[in-house]
């Protein structure tokens, strides 16, 4: 298992571009969408894929830090689903 410190939740064009931004300075990240196919896009690309919100936090070491870049109706919401992950 890879272990990193950086998730990102949401994966549009800016939050893979992050990732992949981040990826050239040797920075893995794990991900996690609610489009699997974007998951796996980022992951055969060398990212860490989750398949939900509690398996993004158990790739991540503490102390974790996760960028959430999703549209701003579903912020809160992606907020509190992730929180119950977290201590």
């Amino acid at each position: 298992m890879t272990t990193t410190n950086f998730g990102m939740v949401g994966l549009g064009r800016m939050g893979a571009n992050i990732v992949r931004r981040l990826a050239r300075h040797n920075i893995t990240s794990a991900v996690y969408d609610v489009s699997p196919d974007a998951v796996k896009a980022l992951a055969a690309e060398g990212a860490v894929g989750a398949t939900d919100m509690a398996h993004l936090a158990s790739q991540l070491s503490t102390p974790r830090t996760i960028w959430i870049m999703v549209p701003a109706s579903v912020t809160d919401s992606t907020i509190a689903t992730l929180a119950e992950h977290l201590s």
